[in-house]
């Protein structure tokens, strides 16, 4: 099985994380700061490239109620143009919390959460990955 990229995508910072080779764990892999990168689509199919990637998972912000706000119309349309840039399937997934749960996992690992912004990005993309990984083993 080829690994699998997971994508938090943000304004500011874009969270990668990659599985390891039997596709069971998720691992935070870097940060791309959008304002220093610049082309961050680019940045992501070299890590495709590089790594061997055979799937991209990309986190979609869903409303609590399930319904989707302004922040999904930019990661639809970010997934648009990161399909065109990529030779493997990109596959969207619900990020509901993601970013709050990273943040909650690293004051619990006693991380300074202000201190760890990076390092969020890269947690909440992990936990992204993570649900899709724990999803296709349940298949």
């Amino acid at each position: 099985m080829k690994r699998a990229l997971g994508i938090d995508h943000g304004d500011a910072r874009i969270g990668l994380a990659i599985s390891d080779e039997l596709g069971m764990l998720a691992h935070a892999l870097e940060t791309i700061h959008v304002k220093e990168t610049p082309d961050p689509i680019a940045r992501i199919a070299s890590v495709v490239k590089e790594r061997e990637i055979g799937q991209v998972v990309l986190g979609l912000p869903r409303n609590m109620d399930g319904s989707y706000g302004p922040a999904a119309e930019k990661v639809r349309s970010f997934a648009e143009k990161l399909r065109a840039a990529v030779p493997c399937e990109v596959k969207l997934w619900d990020e509901r919390l993601t970013s709050v749960a990273a943040q909650r996992s690293l004051h619990e690992a006693g991380r300074n959460v202000k201190n760890s912004r990076e390092v969020i990005d890269q947690v909440a993309a992990q936990m992204i990955l993570q649900g899709w990984l724990d999803s296709q083993a349940m298949l």
